[in-house]
């Protein structure tokens, strides 16, 4: 996690912008059209060298490939999972129906249509590892490529209950048996990354964002709170053969600029996260929404040996976050959690998280980036 006693270091959490000629070639993907592989190999490997150049640049400490060839940040499981076969229209977040007309223009994109899920037609299995394994050596070579000496890197992946959150499920006799057949083919992906030496994160939005779903938006907490645990339990399942220390975790309330007043508490939701086996924790704190929330790691201190990695500039707005302002978020954090509980200061979520649906412009995006960097060595100076 790269962790320290004397510094809060810098991270990001996946995903990064891609460069339009990437968006065009995803596109033709997304819509069955042949891509030459060599046009593509290249398009990829030039566009992963330029992010991880630009991470070092930056001055960030923990970085990875920017997530380049991935169409999203969950929905890139279709060319590494068997079984899915077309896509169906549901519905979108609770909280974005009471807003259709915005939600209409906001989620439809050249690139992706969130209202249109995959469809499991029958039995997952990992496929992927050609691909996986591709995209981790295209990461090596951007690596041994750059100047960059950084303290750690990491590679995302799925949650097991982020695939079945987003995949409409035509198969399987009941969603139990659903979660925990796609807890056994990722289980793959990670033991892959691992195998790798990098650390993963898991990405996996559902531990929050369960009651914002239109299966729970009316369900009473215990219910929210009993499909979260069965999602942990699925993970824990997948992560089994993974030494927790390698395994940090990204949770949030959706990467999208919406109302989000129906929204989880986070101090409700803590408790049960805390279950996964894992040793560092991403979560949302620049989000306008959830800012007052750093009191829930008082009232739910972590496990003991995790590290918090505070997400401490917002990726829904294209205004630059202070560094000044960055440090305070950082400095409250700091006070809210136990003197033993490293920190890790980070954005909220991914810049890039459905292809073609960047909220934040490219070159503003970096920029935020850099503010963190500033904004951590103030903190710095402030804490220790």
């Amino acid at each position: 996690m790269a962790a320290t006693e004397d510094r809060i270091p810098t991270t990001h959490i996946g995903s990064l912008p891609r460069p339009p000629e990437l968006l065009e070639l995803l596109k033709a993907r997304q819509d069955g059209e042949a891509v030459d592989p060599d046009d593509w190999d290249r398009t990829v490997a030039d566009a992963t060298q330029d992010v991880v150049e630009r991470q070092a640049e930056v001055g960030l400490d923990v970085a990875n490939n920017g997530e380049q060839s991935r169409v999203s940040f969950n929905w890139y499981v279709a060319d590494r999972l068997s079984g899915i076969d077309g896509k169906r229209e549901q519905e979108l977040w609770a909280d974005l129906q009471e807003f259709p007309d915005y939600a209409e223009e906001t989620f439809k994109t050249d690139v992706i249509d969130l209202s249109m899920q995959p469809v499991i037609a029958g039995p997952i299995e990992y496929t992927g590892h050609e691909e996986a394994e591709a995209e981790l050596e295209g990461f090596r070579e951007a690596l041994a490529g750059s100047d960059a000496e950084f303290e750690g890197t990491f590679v995302t992946s799925a949650s097991p209950s982020i695939v079945t959150a987003t995949h409409v499920d035509d198969y399987y006799d009941d969603y139990e048996e659903f979660l925990f057949a796609a807890a056994d083919a990722m289980a793959e992906e990670y033991e892959l990354v691992a195998e790798a030496g990098m650390d993963i994160q898991i990405d996996a939005p559902e531990l929050l964002t369960a009651g914002q779903t239109a299966a729970f938006a009316d369900a009473p907490l215990e219910e929210v709170t009993e499909v979260t645990r069965l999602h942990v339990e699925a993970l824990n399942e997948a992560l089994s053969d993974i030494p927790e220390e390698r395994v940090r975790l990204h949770t949030c309330w959706g990467s999208y600029e919406g109302p989000h007043h129906l929204d989880t508490d986070l101090a409700e939701m803590l408790p049960v996260i805390y279950e996964a086996d894992i040793s560092g924790l991403s979560v949302e704190q620049a989000n306008p929404r959830h800012q007052h929330e750093y009191r829930a790691f008082a009232e739910q201190p972590l496990p003991e040996g995790w590290t918090l990695m505070p997400g401490v500039v917002d990726v829904k707005t294209n205004v630059i976050d202070h560094p000044e302002t960055i440090a305070d978020r950082l400095e409250r954090v700091a006070n809210a959690v136990d003197d033993s509980t490293p920190l890790v200061a980070a954005p909220d979520c991914g810049f890039g998280t459905q292809a073609g649906i960047g909220m934040v412009d490219p070159e503003i995006a970096w920029a935020k980036l850099e503010a963190l960097v500033e904004g951590a060595e103030i903190a710095t100076e402030r804490l220790f």
